[in-house]
């Protein structure tokens, strides 16, 4: 007896339609009638859709399915189709590649982000606005640089930081305070509500009303 593997069989062109689908169409091949033909190729239609209802989320989820029939039957079926029949080419061609801007940072533990607000603070006139935006990229940068590294940072070190990516422009109040590291750490770190003490006693058998009528039978 000589057993029939899917590893001995041709292999599908799209198999997450199935082998059904497959011999289906190339079924269709075989109808010498155009009309017939196009009946069932309609009929196919119907099953492939039923088979991958997750493409009905898709756009144009009909298109969709005629293309996957065209590309099920390598091209080669003459039917009258609603759409326009894909081309072979389009399946080999190539996507175009995605343009990624590369920026280059001093210190990458910042991050493009304040670099971006550095810029803008260098931009500014001098006043109160620029003072606030100071102190605010500054506060941003200690928060920065403790999400990569936990150790503690001193506030004058996250100045002279912020010195240097902004060319010598931006000079950091000496007076001003930075949070503490551990306050920065404590709103970093999740917050995992603590386990319920108790509760944890086994359950009675009984129900309240059967409770109470036990214990009404042993009072009298």
């Amino acid at each position: 007896m000589t057993y029939d593997y899917n590893s001995s069989r041709k292999k599908l062109i799209l198999p997450e339609y199935g082998r059904n689908i497959q011999k289906m169409v190339n079924h269709i091949k075989t109808i010498e009638d155009r009309d017939e033909r196009n009946k069932a190729a309609q009929t196919v239609i119907g099953v492939m859709g039923n088979l991958n209802p997750h493409l009905r989320d898709v756009n144009d989820f009909k298109h969709k399915l005629w293309d996957h029939l065209a590309i099920i039957s390598d091209f080669d079926l003459d039917i009258d189709s609603p759409y326009p029949w894909p081309a072979r080419e389009s399946l080999q061609s190539k996507p175009d590649n995605v343009p990624y801007h590369q920026f280059k940072i001093a210190k990458k533990h910042y991050g493009r982000s304040i670099v971006l607000m550095i810029e803008k603070a260098v931009a500014l006139e001098p006043g109160e606005e620029k003072e606030d935006l100071v102190k605010m990229i500054a506060y941003h940068m200690k928060k920065a640089y403790l999400t990569w590294n936990r150790e503690a940072v001193s506030d004058q070190e996250i100045f002279a930081d912020m010195k240097t990516l902004s060319g010598g422009v931006l000079v950091a109040n000496p007076d001003l305070k930075l949070p503490e590291t551990r306050d920065i750490l404590a709103k970093n770190r999740p917050n995992i509500p603590p386990k319920k003490k108790g509760g944890g006693g086994k359950k009675s058998k009984y129900s309240h009303q059967q409770q109470q009528y036990y214990q009404n039978k042993q009072s009298k």
